[in-house]
């Protein structure tokens, strides 16, 4: 999408008026700083997918529409979860140790909470949040998902040159 005002108020509006839910939304400045990119996760059969790709390709500001879900890509979610460590005198070793496991960081600590930020795949994330519920969560904030397509592999072939080594 261009990087202009009101683009993700047409965007926005565009699911609205036609009912679609969007379940996920991340806008951010690529390579380009003319140039948004957005990632937009929102849920339907292959029909109803190919609607909002075409409408979206209608948009004025549009640069271009991927479906990723027709390829391999990556995706990401950044999660940050203030937790509560005064129920228990062992509540702040416990969310350290949650911690550790799913290499989030703690962002910040007061006397009685912890905040820590962890990225990873949707499952990654409910995972942790499961583990921390227990402890109490005062606040949780999700990021949304940011994906990029993989690229195709390249077919790697055996040289006697490199003896028997896959080229660099």
């Amino acid at each position: 999408m261009e990087n202009r005002f009101g683009v993700l108020t047409r965007v926005a509006g565009l699911f609205s008026a036609r009912g679609y839910n969007i379940e996920s939304l991340s806008v951010g400045q690529g390579i380009d700083p003319s140039v948004a990119q957005m990632t937009i996760v929102t849920a339907g059969d292959d029909r109803v997918v190919e609607q909002i790709t075409k409408q979206l390709n209608k948009l004025i500001d549009t640069i271009k529409v991927v479906d990723l879900s027709e390829s391999s890509f990556v995706s990401r979610e950044t999660v940050m979860v203030k937790v509560n460590t005064t129920t228990r005198p062992e509540d702040r070793q416990e969310a350290f140790r949650i911690a550790e496991i799913f290499r989030a960081h703690i962002v910040d600590t007061s006397p009685s909470t912890y905040t820590l930020m962890v990225t990873g795949e949707e499952e990654k994330i409910e995972a942790m949040i499961g583990l921390l519920r227990p402890l109490g969560i005062k606040e949780l904030v999700r990021s949304g998902a940011i994906a990029i397509a993989r690229e195709e592999p390249r077919h790697a072939t055996r040289t006697q040159k490199h003896d028997g080594e896959l080229p660099a």
